[in-house]
């Protein structure tokens, strides 16, 4: 016979104490159809909400992964070609920092979610100030400006125009685009798009691996009894 928890209905195995998904206190069955609570010494702790975070020590953890990770992944970082991926790890790891700290030892899929969210936040603005600082370096204090005004001069002039002409663009249309997107108003406003795209990616990514995390954990745990 399968056990369904009451309050989620999500299937509990027979030797859990708490549902996996919500952490609701479960009852053991005896042979006579009885329930009788499993190690009666442990139900007189309090049980943890399985669906709320302790905040303190997820921020502690998040703030410890989040911001080394939001380094990695500035767009002028070495390895930013694998930074939503390290994102979503550096969530994932943050969801396992903070199980390890809680009674029962997992919480539910939008606990960790939101604990995820909180890292890519954290993290993913760490990412978009450090490349703002660092172009800003760059072109002010390192005179660097005018590689980034060539290769920008010849994304649009080639590159854009080449696929605006395939996309049937007319000329008047494509000139005027290209005179914006060369001004200095444009330069800025596509490097902001590209950060708050990078930043809402990071979001997306850290919330799906620290969801992961709390599932992947909440089925391999058990309760300490």
């Amino acid at each position: 016979m399968e056990i369904t928890c009451s309050r989620c209905h999500q299937t509990v195995n027979a030797e859990n104490c708490y549902c996996p998904v919500c952490g609701l206190p479960q009852l053991l069955y005896t042979a006579d159809g009885s329930s009788v609570p499993s190690q009666p010494e442990r139900w007189s702790e309090a049980a943890r909400d399985a669906s709320s975070v302790d905040w303190k020590p997820a921020l502690r953890a998040a703030l410890m992964l989040a911001i080394p990770t939001g380094l990695l992944c500035s767009l002028l970082s070495p390895v930013s070609i694998f930074g939503l991926l390290l994102m979503a790890a550096a969530a994932a790891w943050t969801v396992v920092l903070y199980m390890r700290t809680q009674r029962p030892a997992w919480i539910t899929i939008g606990a960790g979610a939101r604990i995820g969210f909180v890292t890519g936040v954290l993290g993913g603005w760490t990412a978009a100030g450090t490349t703002g600082v660092t172009l800003f370096a760059m072109r002010f204090f390192f005179h660097q400006g005018r590689f980034f005004d060539d290769f920008w001069q010849t994304f649009v002039g080639q590159q854009l125009s080449d696929q605006w002409t395939s996309m049937g663009v007319d000329a008047q249309t494509m000139t005027t685009a290209k005179a914006w997107l060369l001004s200095p108003e444009g330069r800025a406003g596509w490097v902001l798009f590209a950060i708050v795209l990078l930043v809402a990616a990071f979001l997306l990514f850290a919330t799906a691996g620290g969801a992961l995390s709390a599932r992947l954990m909440a089925r391999t745990r058990r309760p300490e009894i």
